[in-house]
């Protein structure tokens, strides 16, 4: 194949609909492969800055995809449970370069991230303890809950168009604060209401939107609105259930060997089948899978604690990946706590645990590309939201908010009621809030600014004697 043109200035819309008027060359495996690395190393900002990254460079710049093929791509992950933003890549990837370039696109999307959360896990867990690191995360912890509160408010200004979506995020929130009921459950009820609703009032229950990327014209792409899906990726019941039993089997014999090595009961085992359970329910993103993981690996499994869930969560949104990536830095924490391989090996044992997390989340988003893909390719244009996935959205900000007020909890009274009020954390939490709300700052400048006052004040304190 062909070698794609080298980088090029950025220029206009207009520009390359007046000087484009051929599409790209063919794309070699080499330059996909050189892209999506630097996509993983660069995917800052949530799914949302993630898809606006790709957006800018397979669309408007290197003009690998049209925008109309982009979107509807885009459409079927956002139906998806898991990491959207991840399975668009995996999806371009597998219809450029078939089997091999959705693997390595949606891998390297996730494997710088892993890497990096596996360093900083280790630091956290050797060195956590340091004033200074402690410090930091002193000051970070309440400026995650301020983001898990703009998370909140941006999908609920999206989702929640009327009162009988408001009414679900209403119910949401009670199932899983009041009443503690498993995140499952919810979302099953939420997607049954929104199928009834769908029914009796359908206008109150149709299809958002994407990520708000604009229909515009860039040029010929490479893959156009025209060009004939290629024959890897049409349709037939015989692929569909090729692909489905190889998922299977793979999912079937990775967990069939921990289970050989380790019981059925192991620590390695157990995370290989949670996770698989909550792979398949992150509708809504990162955020809305958090309470279930938090459910499992706090209070049942008891793999961290609450305060180390916080950070992670800190972790997880300073580094480049899908969000989700923070389940890498729970395993790694159950792996070292659990001692799975001795006391003499703590290292080994977090990044056997993380890299078993990731696979077990991640699987899953594979297959569902693979599998559907051709599915989705014969219907362009045709792809819809459904209600059920309304009802399901809308629930998700309600669970989005439970999860707010259970870290501000954690983060203002660390002892409880009973103890002492953080006023620091409350005042860096109201700042960080602030500078998310009304200044529009972005993730890493909040973070890291929240994670120098907190250093400042930890150290001050003890300068004090306090």
């Amino acid at each position: 194949m062909l070698a794609t043109p080298h980088w090029r200035p950025r220029v206009t819309p207009e520009q390359h609909t007046a000087d484009a008027e051929a599409p790209p060359p063919s794309i070699s495996r080499a330059e996909a492969f050189r892209y999506w690395l630097k996509l993983g190393c660069i995917s800052f900002g949530g799914p949302a800055g993630q898809i606006a990254i790709m957006h800018e460079e397979l669309v408007e710049r290197r003009r690998w995809i049209s925008e109309n093929r982009f979107l509807h791509a885009l459409n079927y992950c956002m139906v998806l449970p898991g990491p959207e933003a991840q399975q668009l890549a995996t999806y371009i990837g597998w219809l450029m370069h078939r089997t091999w370039g959705g693997v390595v696109a949606g891998g390297l999307f996730v494997l710088p991230s892993l890497f990096l959360l596996i360093a900083l896990s280790w630091v956290y867990m050797a060195f956590g303890t340091v004033p200074a690191i402690a410090g930091l995360f002193y000051g970070i912890k309440p400026a995650v809950t301020a983001l898990v509160v703009h998370a909140a408010w941006r999908v609920g200004s999206r989702a929640l168009k009327n009162a009988w979506l408001w009414s679900i995020a209403a119910g949401s929130f009670l199932a899983i604060f009041a009443l503690d009921l498993p995140f499952p459950l919810i979302v099953l009820i939420a997607g049954l209401t929104g199928y009834v609703g769908g029914k009796l009032v359908p206008d109150k229950f149709k299809a958002g939107g994407g990520h708000g990327a604009s229909r515009k014209d860039f040029g010929p792409a490479l893959i156009d609105d025209n060009t004939p899906t290629p024959a890897h990726a049409r349709f037939t019941w015989t692929r569909f259930r090729v692909v489905m039993v190889a998922g299977l089997t793979l999912w079937a014999v990775a967990l069939g060997s921990l289970m050989a090595l380790h019981g059925w009961n192991g620590v390695l085992t157990q995370m290989g089948w949670f996770f698989t359970k909550a792979a398949l329910l992150t509708f809504g993103g990162a955020y809305a899978v958090l309470p279930y993981v938090y459910q499992g690996a706090v209070d049942h499994f008891q793999w961290l604690t609450a305060p180390q869930m916080i950070d992670g969560l800190a972790l997880g949104e300073t580094t480049p990946g899908p969000l989700i990536m923070v389940v890498a830095f729970v395993g790694f924490v159950g792996g070292w706590t659990t001692q799975i391989f001795g006391s003499d090996s703590l290292f080994l044992a977090g990044t056997a645990a993380a890299v078993v997390v990731t696979f077990f989340t991640f699987l899953p988003s594979f297959f569902f590309i693979l599998m559907g893909g051709p599915f989705i390719e014969s219907t362009h244009g045709n792809l819809t939201f459904t209600a059920p996935l309304t009802g399901i959205t809308a629930a998700v900000v309600g669970v989005i908010v439970n999860l707010a007020v259970f870290f501000a909890y954690h983060v203002l009274w660390p002892q409880g009621f009973g103890g002492r009020f953080e006023w620091a954390s409350a005042i860096i939490g109201a700042a960080a809030a602030l500078a998310l709300f009304r200044f529009k700052l972005g993730v890493i400048p909040v973070v890291l600014g929240a994670g120098v006052a907190g250093l400042a004040f930890q150290l001050g304190r003890s300068a004090l004697g306090f």
